[in-house]
């Protein structure tokens, strides 16, 4: 531990440069804050184009976005910076992270900078999808805001459903359509004895377990975060439904990384689950067929996880910073820009009335389907926020899903095995 603490150190000096920005731009007069994020390819285009356009909209405030290259980075790279007092005036955080945090006392509630601000009242509060205050609301304060938000989505392809006389508009809605679709449009289309055409494919992803947990009526734990109840009948029928596909009906197959969303834009499988944020990459490769795009498929209920990180504000001695840091969060998240945002990227956009931004709008009627992707939010969760299901998530993945998966652990054990591992880290935390 004391090996690991040098290191951050020793990193937090190499980032010095990359962090507080000066009050003022010597070359404009301008107030500068700097913002470390970890967006790359399209969504780091469309970043950059917003903070671009609120640079030159702003007369007193200058943003300077700086790329960390991915979450695990600027994870490391703020924590360390935390180490040393020389952290970012803000920065992109899941919740875990938020959590340790307000613990170390060095972030600014969003409340507070909200309380003192009379641009920003209850109405747009109450235009702010629940799911999202919600989610960064911690210890009953609203500590965070929410920043780049993701749901799962059914990318589908609609030539393979008309060709095999489904309806190409209407994709399975539940659980049992979908798996009657995958057997429908598993097939041997060259008549060579082998598949070349699946119903779906499936990388192993402790976000589709949560959201098929929720759909079977279970929960992820308790609501003080106490206690796991995962390892319950609804968690071993979510990873019953993984596994049928795979094992039983053999209409899909794992695929790692971003093999899957290749396989789904080379037409090899009908029906591909991800975050809403990959169409943004499938459009920028080139997709040479009809798309269309839903919401995942649902049993007992419809609600769901949402992803992705919320921005945090750090505490500063001049509070003209943070004032400036909330300026551009406030204008981010507004109506225009959040429309904006969700145009660009497909990230959700985080007020209900981007709805009535044009662009959105014209969505929505070329693709009357993909209104339900949206609608999702009406229904939506977040996933616990403690650092310890955080550290679980990961061998969730590769101790409990890929185990069963691989016909290694039956599901109930492998669940009970997880949930005794987060029963030991909150142990561990409460000592």
């Amino acid at each position: 531990m004391n090996r690991m603490i040098q290191i951050l150190i020793v990193v937090s000096f190499l980032i010095v440069g990359c962090g507080k920005g000066n009050k003022d731009n010597e070359s404009t007069g301008k107030t500068e804050i700097v913002f470390w994020q970890a967006m790359g390819g399209p969504l780091g285009d469309a970043l950059g184009e917003l903070v671009e356009k609120f640079n030159k909209t702003n007369p007193d405030i200058y943003v300077r976005s700086i790329n960390m290259g991915n979450y695990t980075a600027l994870s490391q790279k703020v924590m360390a910076s935390i180490q040393t007092g020389n952290q970012p005036d803000l920065a992109q955080a899941y919740e875990a992270w938020i959590s340790n945090m307000i613990d170390g006392d060095v972030i600014v509630p969003i409340e507070d900078l909200i309380a003192e601000d009379e641009d920003f009242g209850k109405e747009d509060l109450q235009d702010i999808y629940p799911v999202f205050i919600n989610s960064n609301t911690m210890n009953g304060r609203l500590v965070s805001f929410p920043f780049n938000k993701s749901v799962r989505v059914q990318y589908y392809n609609k030539d393979i459903l008309f060709q095999n006389d489904l309806e190409p508009n209407k994709p399975p809605k539940t659980w049992s359509e979908f798996r009657e679709y995958c057997k429908k449009l598993t097939q041997d289309t060259d008549g060579d004895g082998k598949i070349d055409q699946y119903g779906t494919t499936m990388k192993i992803s402790a976000w589709q377990f949560e959201n098929l947990l929720l759909q079977a009526g279970g929960q992820i734990m308790n609501d003080d975060y106490t206690k796991p109840l995962f390892n319950s009948p609804e968690g071993v029928e979510a990873l019953n439904f993984i596994t049928n596909i795979l094992n039983v009906d053999k209409t899909g197959y794992l695929s790692p990384g971003y093999e899957g969303q290749k396989d789904f834009t080379a037409q090899k499988v009908a029906f591909y689950e991800d975050s809403s944020v990959s169409m943004a990459y499938m459009l920028r490769t080139g997709i040479d067929f009809n798309m269309g795009i839903s919401a995942i498929p649902t049993k007992e209920t419809k609600k769901n996880i949402i992803s992705g990180t919320n921005v945090v504000i750090f505490k500063n001695e001049d509070k003209e910073k943070e004032k400036a840091a909330w300026e551009f969060v406030k204008w981010f998240t507004d109506t225009e820009q959040t429309a904006r945002w969700s145009e660009l990227t497909y990230y959700m956009p985080v007020r209900k009335s981007a709805f009535q931004v044009e662009a959105l709008k014209k969505r929505l009627a070329n693709n009357p389907e993909i209104a339900s992707v949206y609608e999702q939010l009406e229904t939506a969760t977040f996933e616990p926020q403690i650092s310890e299901w955080f550290e679980v998530r990961k061998y969730l993945e590769e101790h409990v899903i890929e185990r069963v998966i691989r016909g290694i652990l039956q599901p109930k054990e492998a669940l009970d095995n997880a949930a005794e591992k987060i029963k030991g880290k909150i142990a561990e935390r409460d000592e």
